[in-house]
Parts: structure tokens; C-alpha cells; sequence
């Protein structure tokens, strides 16, 4: 999987240096995906600062830095708590962009009653520049579902820096 994105990740890579910018990730349900398929390009140092898989609420509270009351009234993979998350990863690593995914990739009980298959990724940028996209798959496929949303985070993504988005 990560061979067929490293076309997209190279594209994003490749604005982000134009732009003399970085970012910073929150995978979630994506398990690590979005983050190893930014890495996948070669002098990533360049434009990715880092980021963390946030699977538990000891991970959300130590790289969000953030009290529980900030997720108030929010739903795991709903668009306010990824852009909640975006902003967080992305201000607490010195980013000038964030990306983050929350979700349910199936085959298990998510612990807050998210349905598998849900997921939304969130953008946040420069300018107060910020873009969710919701992603239902309607499957309990755990790998396939991972794969779907590390492609449509990207696609986002991509889409925030002004890149057409092929299918990846």
C-alpha cells in the first residue's frame, strides 16, 4: 500500500518544500498509515516535523496537550474533534499545517460507539485555513478501511495545498 502512495505523498512533499512549510500528523484509525506514507519520501525532515498515533486517551492527552473539557459536547470522528486535533498536533509541534484522523476502522467495538467504517480527517493551515472530509465506507474490513482513510486524508491533503487530486 505504501508504494501506491507514495506518488501522492511525493506530490505533497513536493508543495510543502516549495512552500518552505511543515506539518504535522494525528493518525488515528489510519493506525500510523498517513505518517509512514509521508515518510515514504526521501529527506522528509524537510517538511514533516512529526506526530503520533493517538489510539487512547492517555496518547490524546499527551500529544494535544489539551484539558478533557476542550472535547466537550464532541464525538470521536466528528469533524470538530479532528480539526480540534489538527490544530492541537499541529500548534504543539510548531507546524504550520495539521493533519488529523479520527475513526473506526471495524471488526472490534470502538469504545465511544463510533460505527465502523466512519472516519474524518481534518486539515487545518496557515491563515486559519481549515477542511474536514467525512469518509463511510459501510464496511467492518479493518484493512480496507485503514486504506480508505489514509487515502482519503491525503486526498484532502492534497486538496488543502492546491493539488488536484488523482485517485490514489
Amino acid at each position: 500500500m505504501l508504494r501506491e502512495l507514495h506518488p501522492e505523498a511525493l506530490r505533497i512533499a513536493t508543495a510543502l518544500r516549495a512552500r518552505g512549510e511543515k506539518i504535522a500528523v494525528a493518525d488515528g484509525a489510519t493506525g500510523g498509515l498517513l505518517a509512514a506514507s509521508l515518510l515514504t519520501v526521501p529527506g522528509a525532515l524537510d517538511f514533516y516535523v512529526g506526530g503520533g498515533v493517538v489510539y487512547s486517551f492517555r496518547a490524546r492527552d499527551l500529544l494535544f496537550a489539551l484539558p478533557r473539557e476542550a472535547y466537550k459536547g464532541m464525538r470521536s470522528a466528528s469533524e470538530d474533534y479532528a480539526l480540534l486535533q489538527a490544530r492541537a498536533i499541529r500548534d504543539n509541534l510548531g507546524a504550520d499545517w495539521g493533519l488529523a484522523e479520527s475513526g473506526s476502522a471495524g471488526s472490534s467495538v470502538h469504545p465511544l460507539g463510533v460505527v465502523s467504517g466512519r472516519s474524518c480527517a481534518a486539515v487545518v493551515g496557515p491563515d486559519g485555513f481549515a477542511q474536514t472530509l467525512v469518509t463511510e465506507t459501510g464496511s467492518d474490513d479493518r484493512i480496507a478501511n485503514m486504506e480508505a482513510f489514509t487515502r482519503a486524508a491525503l486526498g484532502l491533503l492534497a486538496e488543502a495545498l492546491g493539488l488536484t487530486c488523482p485517485d490514489v
